[in-house]
C-alpha cells in the first residue's frame, strides 16, 4: 500500500511543456496573415493636385528698450509714458498682433519695468517676452 511516500521510484519529469507554447505562436501566426492584408488595403483614386504656398504672415517684433535711468525707447526712438500707451494701443490694433521685446538695463529700477509692463497689457498686448544678454 502506497500512502503518498517519497521515494526513489517516483517520476519526476523537468522538461517544460512546450506544446501549448507553440498552439499560441500559430494561432498568432494565422491571425497576422488574416490581418495584415486588410490593413494594406487602400483604394487607388486619381485626386486633384493644386500648388499653393502657405500665407504664413510672421508678427512684427516691437524693441522696447529702458536704459538705467528709466528712459523708454520704442524702436531705438526715446518716448515717454503718454505717447508709449498710444505707440501701444496702435500695436495692439494691428493683426497679427506684434511681439514686444523688452530690453531693460541690468541697473533699471524694478518699478520701471513693472509701470512699462503693466502698460502692455493694459494697452491690449499680449505677446511680450525678455531679452537678456548671454554672459561673456
Amino acid at each position: 500500500m502506497a500512502m503518498g511516500s517519497l521515494s526513489e521510484e517516483d517520476d519526476f519529469n523537468p522538461e517544460i511543456n512546450t506544446t501549448p507554447l507553440v498552439d499560441v505562436m500559430l494561432v498568432l501566426l494565422i491571425i497576422f496573415i488574416i490581418t495584415i492584408p486588410v490593413m494594406n488595403h487602400a483604394v487607388k483614386l486619381d485626386l486633384p493636385r493644386a500648388a499653393s504656398q502657405p500665407n504664413d504672415v510672421k508678427p512684427e517684433t516691437i524693441s522696447l528698450s529702458i536704459d538705467a535711468e528709466g528712459t523708454v525707447f520704442w524702436n531705438g526712438d526715446a518716448i515717454n509714458e503718454a505717447d508709449l500707451a498710444a505707440r501701444i494701443a496702435d500695436a495692439a490694433k494691428t493683426e497679427p498682433q506684434p511681439e514686444l521685446h523688452l530690453h531693460a538695463a541690468r541697473t533699471t529700477q524694478y518699478e520701471k519695468v513693472a509701470q512699462v509692463m503693466s502698460a502692455a497689457q493694459a494697452g491690449g498686448l499680449t505677446k511680450m517676452g525678455f531679452v537678456t544678454e548671454t554672459p561673456k
